[in-house]
This record gives C-alpha cells, structure tokens and sequence, in this order.
C-alpha cells in the first residue's frame, strides 16, 4: 500500500481508535489485551479492501469484536487457573466516563467482575448491545452468529447480570468525600474511622496472581477489612517502608480510587463499591504487578460510549 493511499486509512482509524479501545478493554477487562486487539485491528483494517466498506466504524468494530471474543476464548483457561481471586486491570480514566455515568458504572472494576462470570459470547454480546447500543443485527454480523443465537445470548447475559450487578451505588460526591476518608485513614492506621466507612458484611478481593503476597481467598466483615487496611499504614507491604509509600486519589475505572506507590514503583490499587448511604459494600485490591503497566505509566483512558 502506498503512502497516499494508506493516509486516509490510518485517519478513519484513528477516528475510532478509542471506540475500539473501549469495546475491547469492557470485553476482555484487560488493558494490555484491548491494546493488542486494537494493533491486530489495526493491520486487518491496512490490508484489507477497503473500497467496499460503505461504515468503516461497523466495520472496524466487527474486527476488534472478533479479535477480543477470540483473545477472551484463549485466555480462559489461564484465568480458571489463576492463583487466588482473578480482577481486571485498573486503568486511570477520564472524559466521558467520569462526566457520563452510565459510561462510568459499564467500565467499574464491579461490572467487570461481573461480566468475568459470563460466557465469551454472552459478554461479547452484553457489550455492544447494553453498553454500545448495537442492533440485534449489527451484533450478529460482528461476532459472526445468527441474529436469534445473538437474541437469546443477550436475554441471558442481561438477566445474569442484573441479578449480580451491585444496587443503591451513592452519588458520585458521596464516593469521592468516602473515598478521601479511606485514604486518610488506612494511611494513618486509625481502625476506628475505617469501620465506619465499611459496611457490617463489606468484602475484599485481592489480586496478587501468585507475583506478589496477597489473600488468597476474600477477606470479609467490617472489622477483618478494617484492621487490614490500617495495617498499611504501619507494617513493611509489599517490600516498602510506611515512610516510603505514597497514596494517591485518581480516577480508576470511571471512580474515585487509590493508587499506593513505591520509591520506584506502583504497588496496588484499590476501587469501591459503595451502597446509597456512601458506605463501602465491596473493596478490589490489584497488587499483580502485571496489572499495574498502565496506571505506572500514567495512561488516561477515555473510555466514554459517546
């Protein structure tokens, strides 16, 4: 291909890289995955003919569907045997999804996790057609199904998830102001303002996948989850002095969340689910340093639908 014609090319790509990136990272609930499924897009889309492509967007959205239902399908096998609870990787978010709030809650660590519990074809599906808003037809040309099968994968999927979506999420300004209080109190070791955050049953997850040492199994009630944040803030983790760790409040996956840093590294990062009242229901803790590339990098994602 010729320097000419390959331009508008590479344009109309990059005109929909970020939807790309969206559809691909809420499908397979990994940043490094939807980053390599968007590059594998991208070299279909520079070979292919493209002089009969009357929407390049369907198109190339039927591509990085494809790709992502395949990756996701390849990469089972490794997450049915990871070591201790498997969470998606984190990623700094801005634009869209921290002004658009059904953006926002389809990219949380705590519909991710839900969406884990879905079969490829159904989370393919779930996605482009709750979170995308593409016609039954649109989505059975993508992941190359009749538009029945694509039907009744999406009445399952809906069904699956609503009864295992988190309910009653606070407001945004409750989260942030509840997200601040955690971040000074687990830094200061005060059990006491912990509790009071933490709902009687919250539970933690904790991702070390094997790498690094974390609870192999979650960690439940209010005082068990208190007393191991306030921990933190006065024992040796993960290899790092308390004097030598920082935390941080920043945007992760469309929330308020934190960032705990080393002298030369990121160590973890911890979002919430909260209830109406602002407490905290549910708590995901990465600490697998192989998750944590783009939040140490500093990549923002704008991971808006718009």
């Amino acid at each position: 291909m010729t320097g000419q014609s390959a331009r508008p090319g590479q344009q109309v790509f990059h005109e929909h890289r970020r939807l790309l990136f969206s559809v691909a990272y809420r499908v397979l609930g990994s940043a490094a995955d939807a980053e390599d499924a968007v590059q594998d897009a991208w070299i279909k889309w520079s070979a292919a003919d493209r002089s009969q492509v009357a929407d390049p967007k369907a198109y190339l959205t039927r591509i990085v569907s494809n790709l992502a239902l395949e990756r996701l399908r390849s990469t089972r096998h490794k997450r049915e045997t990871y070591v201790g609870p498997w969470l998606p990787e984190p990623i700094l978010t801005g634009g869209d999804a921290s002004e658009v709030v059904t953006d926002a809650e389809s990219v949380s660590m705590a519909m991710l996790v839900v969406l884990e519990t879905l079969s490829p074809l159904e989370r393919a599906v779930f996605v482009l057609k709750e979170v995308f808003d593409f016609s039954h037809a649109e989505i059975a040309e993508a992941v190359e199904r009749s538009e029945a099968a694509v039907r009744q994968a999406a009445h399952r999927a809906r069904e699956h998830v609503r009864a295992r979506r988190p309910r009653f999420a606070a407001d945004r300004t409750r989260q942030r102001a509840a997200t601040e209080r955690f971040l000074a109190a687990s830094t200061g070791g005060d059990v006491n303002a912990l509790m009071e955050l933490l709902s009687p049953d919250v539970t933690l997850w904790t991702d070390g996948g094997g790498k690094v040492r974390q609870a192999l199994r979650p960690v439940v009630g209010a005082a068990t989850v208190a007393g191991w944040f306030a921990a933190i803030g006065t024992v040796t983790y993960q290899g790092v002095e308390p004097a030598d760790m920082k935390a941080d409040l920043l945007e992760i996956n469309g929330g308020p969340g934190m960032v705990f840093r080393g002298p030369d590294r990121v160590i973890a990062t911890v979002t919430f689910d909260f209830d109406a009242g602002g407490r905290i229901t549910a708590i995901h803790n990465v600490a697998n340093p192989d998750k944590l590339q783009a939040v140490t990098e500093g990549t923002t994602y704008d991971i808006g639908t718009r």
